[in-house]
Order: structure tokens, then sequence, then C-alpha cells
């Protein structure tokens, strides 16, 4: 799976999460510009992405994202680290 691929399920469950359907979301978005995005919408939103990719996050990978961007090269580095070498 590459980044597009993950950048386009974030965008749908990021949606999902903040019930905004027509939101415009790329590697920039973060909760700062994105209306609703608060500190509890952020916990429902990491959960759906680990339940959706099937990975678990650190406490300290959750604080150190910016934006989403950041959020798909953290999802992508996981999935990597999964794939028998």
């Amino acid at each position: 799976m590459n980044s597009d691929d993950i950048l386009s399920q974030v965008r749908g469950i990021i949606a999902d999460v903040l019930d905004q359907p027509d939101l415009k979301v790329d590697r920039q978005t973060s909760a700062d510009n994105v209306e609703d995005w608060d500190s509890f919408n952020h916990i429902n939103i990491v959960v759906a992405v680990e339940a959706r990719f099937g990975i678990k996050f650190h406490t300290a990978d959750i604080e150190e994202l910016r934006n989403v961007g950041e959020l798909v090269d953290l999802i992508e580095r996981k999935l990597q680290a999964r794939q028998p070498r």
C-alpha cells in the first residue's frame, strides 16, 4: 500500500469521524484548520486508523504528529515494519 492509498483511506476516516462527508483533507490538513477536530475527535480518528490498518500507535508517536501527512507517513512506516523481510 502506497502513501496515496493510505491518504485516501485516512481522508475517509477523518470525514466519517467528524461527520463532514465533503471535508477536503490533504497532507497539510491538521486539527488547527478543521472545525470540530478537537481532542475527543482526535482520539476517535486515531482509534479508527488503528482499527482500519491493523496497527497500534505509541503515545509518543501520536504526540509528535502535526498534520495528516505525518500521520500517513507514520502509518506507512508501521505497515512496512510488519512486512516480512
